[in-house]
C-alpha cells in the first residue's frame, strides 16, 4: 500500500538528516500509513503529514473515502500533533507549529470545500491548540459565564459561528462564545487555568465536529458528531444535512443544551466544569 511506502521514506529521509519531510494524502487514506505514523512519533520524528479530504465533506466519493473515525485514532497517539484549521490563519499557524516541533509529527487536516475566514481568528492564539474566536453578548451583560461555549474544528467552525448568531440574535440576553480547537493536543498542553478562561466554570459546552467524537468528551457536555455510521455518497450539503449539521438543526440541538442545563427556578444555564475531574499523571519513562 503507497500510503505507509510514502511516510517510511518520509522516516528514512529525517533519520538521514538534513531534510524535514512531508507527505500527503486524502485523511482517511493515513489509516494505510498508521504504521508509518506511529515509527514517526515513537522515534521522535518531526514528518509533516498533511491530509486532505478531511470530512463527509469531500461528498460523492463515498464512505470509503470519508474520514469518520481517523481524527480520534489519531488524538490518541502519543507524540502526535493532529490540527484541523478553521481558515487561512489557522492554516498558517499549522505549518509554523509543525515546523516548530521537531520532535513531534504533525497531521495537518484540511477540508476539500472553501471555508470563510473567521473573524476572530489568529496565528499567535492558535499556538495554544484552542482559544475563544469570538464572544456573542449585549456590550451590558452581566451574566457570570456564557450561556452557552460553541467548539469546533475545521470546516465545522464556521457552522458555530452562524449558531451563535442565531441564538443571540433571537435572544439578546444569551451570551455564547465560540471556541476554536484547531489542536487538542497543544490546549492539553496548557495550564488549567488557561484551559478555565476558554471553558469557564458554569458554561454548558457543546462541540460541533463533522467526525466521531470520543475525543471532545474531555471538553463537551454535548459532543455534536457522527456516532455509529459511516459516510454516504452524496453532495457535501445533502451529506451534512443528512446528518444533522445544518445551521437550524444545530441551533436546535444548542437551545436544547442551555435548556437541559438551566436548572429550575434559574434564568441561566449552569454546568459543572469537565475540566474540574481528576487527572492522573502520565507514567514517567522506565529508564
Amino acid at each position: 500500500v503507497r500510503e505507509h511506502a510514502m511516510g517510511a521514506i518520509c522516516n528514512g529521509m529525517f533519520a538521514h538528516g538534513g531534510v524535514r519531510p512531508f507527505c500527503a494524502t486524502f485523511l482517511n487514506f493515513i489509516g494505510y500509513a498508521l504504521g508509518a505514523v506511529r515509527v514517526s512519533a515513537l522515534s521522535n520524528m518531526g514528518i509533516i503529514y498533511v491530509m486532505t479530504h478531511d470530512s463527509i465533506g469531500l461528498g460523492e466519493d463515498g464512505p470509503t473515502h470519508q474520514p469518520i473515525e481517523m481524527l480520534d485514532s489519531l488524538r490518541a497517539m502519543p507524540n502526535l500533533h493532529v490540527h484541523r484549521p478553521a481558515d487561512r490563519n489557522e492554516t498558517k499557524a499549522a505549518y509554523i507549529l509543525a515546523m516548530k516541533h521537531r520532535s513531534t509529527p504533525s497531521v495537518i487536516s484540511l477540508s476539500r470545500q472553501n471555508v470563510p475566514y473567521i473573524t476572530g481568528s489568529s496565528v499567535e492564539k492558535t499556538a495554544m491548540g484552542g482559544y475563544t474566536v469570538q464572544e456573542h453578548k449585549a456590550a451590558d451583560c452581566a451574566l457570570p459565564h456564557p450561556s452557552l461555549v460553541l467548539a469546533g474544528s475545521g470546516t465545522e467552525l464556521g457552522l458555530a459561528v452562524q449558531v451563535a448568531e442565531k441564538i443571540h440574535s433571537a435572544d439578546p440576553s444569551t451570551w455564547v462564545r465560540v471556541v476554536s480547537m484547531p489542536c487538542m493536543d497543544l490546549f492539553e498542553a496548557q495550564s488549567i487555568d488557561y484551559k478555565l478562561s476558554v471553558f469557564p466554570r458554569g458554561a454548558p459546552v457543546m462541540s460541533i465536529e463533522a467526525a466521531s467524537v470520543d475525543a471532545w468528551r474531555r471538553y463537551a457536555h454535548a459532543p455534536f458528531g457522527i456516532m455509529n455510521s459511516f459516510g454516504f455518497s452524496a453532495p457535501a450539503g445533502k451529506i451534512y444535512e443528512h446528518f444533522g449539521f445544518g445551521v437550524q438543526n444545530l441551533t436546535e440541538r444548542a437551545l436544547q443544551v442551555m435548556t437541559h442545563y438551566t436548572p429550575t427556578g434559574v434564568t441561566h444555564p449552569v454546568a459543572a466544569s469537565l475540566l474540574d475531574r481528576p487527572v492522573f499523571p502520565t507514567i514517567t519513562p522506565l529508564h
